[in-house]
């Protein structure tokens, strides 16, 4: 017959476990404390922060400056739309990024028209966060500017206006903008120079008197304001020159006395009513014509009837009885600044308005006169 022993646990066998049970948990806590206290003193010790003084004036100038305008400054997103080839649905995708400024107090926002061209819907994101729907008031692709539209009732302030006609080269530039896609960025630099030219847009006229600077302009940056140091709208940030398409330390802004007289037409009617004479010119006929004859200028071709060129007494081209051709006015100039091709003459014509009185200086017949002309408004 198997037995089997019972242990029982009585009075004296329990305070002995308890006894034993008590020293291991002593002897447990001691030791997580003595680790404690040898990590507590083996911790590497953090050295003292040294306090600083007030930023230097340049410094707090520049942040106060950013605080300032930064409210005034929106990141513009856009969408293009596309259709599903299969189930023939049309949606819309993201298309590309950019940066705008307020303008005014009833929701027109300032940009680029590169940063909105072929976009079907864009969006407005201000500063502290909330996101709109914008809708395009106009275009103006000679300027590659673009003015849009939030319905907001209590916008933020506008940014104040400079002018660039009294820029200096190594004045100092703030640049704000999205590079990247990183709102609201901050770059420094100075005028690097000034009256730069490059081709429109659309290649058939130059946007005059850009301003260059070093600040750090990138792609996400086009559509922002360029600052004077104190804090007022001088230019839009545009285009950079880069041989890798990141900044080069080469940026360009339209200036804003170009923003100033286009965007309030964007405004009123949508588009941009260009000054003009009332000619027809071609430019390669032109530089075929002045290479021959050895002159820069742009040649005549036709005044259009009831222009103002045909009231001024203007020239075309023209054939003699004979079928000679014979040369029509070629312009030299436009209130002394000399012309050496169409795009250049479109250019210096859009520095006026509609109603101005400008002096050409036109070779006729092998002699230099002086035509005044009351501008019109373009075809267009």
């Amino acid at each position: 017959m198997k037995h089997t022993r019972m242990f029982s646990t009585r009075p004296r066998d329990a305070a002995a476990i308890a006894a034993v049970i008590v020293a291991c948990s002593i002897g447990v806590w001691a030791a997580v404390a003595q680790s404690g206290e040898r990590s507590a003193v083996t911790r590497p010790a953090l050295r003292p922060v040294t306090p600083r003084g007030a930023l230097l004036p340049a410094e707090q100038a520049t942040v106060d400056l950013f605080e300032k305008a930064r409210a005034s400054v929106v990141y513009i997103s856009t969408q293009t739309q596309v259709m599903d080839r299969w189930t023939r649905n049309v949606f819309n995708v993201p298309r590309g990024t950019g940066s705008g400024f307020v303008w005014d107090s009833r929701g027109h926002i300032v940009t680029n028209r590169h940063v909105v061209a072929g976009a079907s819907a864009a969006r407005v994101r201000l500063s502290d966060g909330r996101d709109l729907d914008a809708s395009l008031v106009g275009v103006s692709g000679a300027h590659d500017l673009a003015v849009l539209k939030v319905d907001l009732s209590a916008m933020p302030q506008a940014l104040p206006l400079g002018s660039s006609a009294d820029l200096r080269v190594g004045q100092s530039t703030y640049a704000i903008g999205n590079p990247f896609g990183l709102d609201w960025t901050l770059t420094t630099g100075i005028v690097s120079a000034l009256d730069r030219s490059l081709p429109s847009e659309d290649g058939r006229s130059l946007i005059e008197h850009l301003i260059q600077t070093d600040a750090a302009i990138n792609p996400g940056n086009s559509g922002g304001p360029l600052l004077d140091s104190a804090g007022r709208l001088i230019g839009v940030n545009t285009v950079i020159y880069s041989p890798s398409g990141a900044s080069a330390g080469v940026g360009f802004a339209i200036p804003v006395d170009t923003v100033n007289r286009v965007v309030p037409q964007l405004i009123a009617a949508g588009r941009y009513v260009r000054p003009a004479l009332g000619i027809e010119i071609d430019e390669g006929l032109n530089q075929l014509i002045t290479q021959r004859l050895g002159v820069a200028g742009v040649v005549i071709l036709r005044t259009s009837q009831s222009s103002a060129a045909s009231a001024a007494g203007l020239r075309g081209i023209r054939s003699q009885r004979d079928g000679a051709v014979v040369a029509g006015d070629i312009i030299l100039a436009v209130n002394g600044q000399p012309i050496e091709s169409v795009a250049r003459l479109q250019s210096r014509l859009d520095d006026y308005n509609v109603g101005d009185t400008v002096k050409l200086t036109v070779l006729r017949e092998k002699q230099r006169i002086e035509v005044p002309v009351r501008l019109q408004a373009s075809a267009q």
